[in-house]
């Protein structure tokens, strides 16, 4: 900002401060001692309003938001150019800098117990129920929004509570897809294949490999729908559809891991027109110690997710 509209947004402000102080002592002159029996010669239903003065307390009020807001002008920005004097913010108070402080603080006091479970394995860390909760409050805050409070996902967000992994279930490979992120894309199908490739193998999908009923009158050929597979989709999902980690290819053999939806108009809208998924990399934003916590807080929602499937 350049000095002349820094100098005239300072003049504005400053103005319109002095000129309410004018006014408010200005009105306070006319105003009668003390309360009076004299009306304002104006009544509304037989209701009159008596020319009584603005009672003390509400007075300083008045001047106690005008003195606020010389004080808070002083200490933070809001004159132009001018920076504040804030007490520890090097060159005036910024939201960055605020954020920053807070961060760094934050840091000094839960750094060491971060740096404490970062030493320790992802495994043995998901067997500590502090660490847990620190996880629990990690992910509440980080990864909540598109998992769910519960981590059991939403349409196009995988559920992290279950056994079902796309690019693996191990703790180091949940870890890596969360420092670093995932991208999976499927491409659209529909002008390739044409509208009777499509429905075809969506349905072969859907009751041949997933063992999935079809609805009542589909009309579709497996036969077709099985050479159509073998062609276009085994290189990804595997000959048997049991899906490939190293690309993130999901097993068509367990509608639980089809995020995008199992029923059949629905898995023929990802064979049409595709699909692309973006897991953003949190290292950067994270750390590696947090992250370290929140792969073993995930990691044992899957554990726990096994051990009810074996009771």
């Amino acid at each position: 900002m350049n000095a002349f509209w820094s100098g005239y947004i300072a003049l504005l402000t400053l103005g319109t401060i002095v000129a309410l102080f004018w006014l408010i002592f200005a009105f306070r002159k006319g105003e009668s001692a003390g309360t009076t029996d004299k009306t304002m010669g104006h009544s509304f239903d037989g209701i009159e309003e008596y020319d009584n003065p603005l009672p003390k307390w509400w007075f300083m009020l008045f001047i106690g938001t005008l003195v606020f807001s010389i004080v808070y002008l002083l200490l933070y920005p809001g004159l132009g150019n001018w920076k504040g004097v804030l007490p520890g913010y090097e060159g005036g108070w910024t939201q960055d800098k605020q954020w920053q402080q807070e961060i760094d603080q934050a840091d000094a006091k839960f750094g060491p117990i971060f740096a404490k479970y970062s030493a320790m394995s992802v495994t043995q860390v998901a067997q500590d129920p502090r660490a847990l909760k620190i996880g629990g409050r990690l992910f509440a805050n980080y990864c909540s929004v598109c998992h769910g409070s519960d981590a059991k996902g939403s349409n196009g967000f995988p559920n992290l509570a279950d056994s079902e992994w796309r690019w693996g279930g191990d703790p180091e490979t949940i870890k890596a897809s969360i420092l670093h992120g995932r991208v999976a894309t499927m491409p659209a199908w529909g002008a390739v294949i044409g509208e009777d490739g499509v429905k075809n193998v969506a349905a072969y999908v859907r009751s041949e490999l997933a063992g999935l009923a079809l609805p009542d009158g589909t009309e579709a050929d497996l036969v077709a729908g099985s050479q159509v597979y073998t062609q276009t989709c085994s290189v990804c999902h595997g000959a048997n559809g049991e899906g490939m980690a190293v690309l993130g290819s999901p097993n068509l053999t367990n509608s639980a891991g089809w995020i995008y939806g199992s029923t059949l108009p629905q898995l023929q809208q990802t064979i049409r027109h595709g699909r692309n998924g973006q897991m953003p990399a949190q290292e950067q934003y994270l750390g590696n110690d947090k992250v370290h916590l929140l792969a073993a807080y995930v990691y044992s929602l899957s554990q726990q997710a096994e051990h009810l499937a074996k009771q």
